[in-house]
């Protein structure tokens, strides 16, 4: 063979065998390619026949109770400003700002001095009048024996009985005048006109005070007990009315701003007259015992009033529920465990909800397992598992 032709067919050997060895490693990555999808699937297949780790309840029969929720604000059912009914100088404060007092108690004094000189004089008054009446009486008595006798005339008689007339008069403008005169000495001593919780103090003794002061002496609210303002929809006034005419004591809870503590529980007192046309809601008022001075006049508190009570429903938590289409009927729907822990999806119609419980009205029995937690990652005949299931 000549030099050339060996040169030739050492060339052609050198792609022949790289093409091999590429050939050798197709076959290896496709076999483990092949091999990882294998492998793949049935972990996957796996994956799919485990269960699915969830939270159950039972369906049960028990009572709804149908509360209607509500913003509303605490206000005092009486809330007064003290003011002083006649002039003069406040000579002493007999309260402490913030201090509970009842009816009657003794909150400040007026210089009485003008006023027991004012009526002194209505009632020296009064006497001096009183003696002039008495003796104009004892002359008509006289006038009356004389004239029997012809021994005076007549015009006198006449002139004498409208005497005493006059001083009749007189006497009972007097007798007003002491009273009026009491009455404004009375005035000096000022009590509080109701029981309830002092405010802060508007002027101090010494200042001259006037029963046109605006702010007055002091502010009593009356807290104990207190009352909370609320709006609800024109909707739900059919209902709350029927029950008012019943005479059923309708309950209302009061919860803090946050809407998680509760306040205070009381009752409904009395609805509005009337619908407010710009909001569509109408104001009630309910009244609380406020024995522990948790609720505080202007406070914001939200408000749930029970409006009725729905024996016998059944019942299952809020969270088993799901919306959407299932089945391509758009529906709301629970999943329902049966018989080896596999769930299925069962439409179900739902009544009235009352916080974390919903009544179902079809589509389940007494004693139904549904899922509350994990149904996201549901689907029609997957099988479950929860803590305490047995299998």
């Amino acid at each position: 063979m000549s030099g050339g032709a060996a040169g030739f067919l050492r060339r052609r050997r050198v792609p022949l065998a790289a093409a091999g060895a590429l050939l050798l490693a197709g076959a290896i990555f496709y076999r483990i390619h092949h091999a990882h999808q294998r492998a793949g699937s049935r972990d996957a297949a796996a994956r799919a026949s485990a269960p699915v780790a969830v939270l159950v309840a039972t369906a049960t029969r028990g009572d709804v109770w149908v509360r209607i929720p509500a913003l509303g604000a605490i206000t005092p059912l009486a809330l007064v400003t003290v003011k002083p009914q006649i002039s003069g100088q406040l000579r002493r404060i007999a309260f402490t700002e913030g201090q509970t007092v009842r009816a009657g108690d003794f909150l400040a004094e007026i210089d009485p001095r003008p006023y027991e000189a004012a009526l002194s004089q209505a009632k020296a008054a009064l006497d001096r009048d009183s003696a002039l009446l008495a003796n104009a009486q004892l002359d008509l008595k006289r006038y009356s024996g004389l004239i029997a006798r012809d021994a005076i005339a007549a015009q006198q008689l006449d002139t004498q009985r409208a005497l005493v007339k006059q001083y009749q008069g007189t006497v009972e403008g007097d007798r007003a005048q002491v009273r009026i005169a009491a009455l404004n000495l009375q005035y000096t001593h000022i009590v509080a006109p109701i029981s309830g919780r002092v405010g802060l103090r508007q002027v101090d003794a010494g200042n001259y005070v006037t029963p046109g002061d605006a702010n007055g002496i002091v502010t009593i609210a009356e807290l104990q007990p207190i009352s909370a303002i609320f709006s609800i929809p024109e909707d739900d006034v059919d209902g709350v009315l029927r029950a008012l005419r019943t005479g059923r004591s309708l309950e209302v809870d009061a919860y803090d701003r946050s809407d998680s503590t509760k306040l205070a529980t009381g009752r409904l007192l009395t609805m509005d007259n009337q619908i407010d046309a710009a909001t569509g809601t109408v104001k009630l008022r309910a009244q609380f015992d406020n024995r522990d001075h948790r609720l505080f006049p202007n406070q914001f508190v939200n408000i749930r009033l029970l409006e009725t009570v729905l024996e016998g429903q059944l019942l299952i938590p809020g969270s088993a529920v799901h919306r959407g289409a299932p089945n391509g009927i758009a529906s709301t729907f629970v999943y329902l465990v049966g018989a080896h822990h596999k769930v299925s999806v069962r439409a179900v119609g739902l009544g009235v909800a009352s916080g974390e419980i919903v009544a179902v009205t079809s589509g389940l029995a007494p004693g139904d397992l549904v899922v509350t937690e994990g149904g996201d990652r549901l689907r029609d005949g997957a099988t479950v598992e929860w803590p305490g299931a047995g299998r």
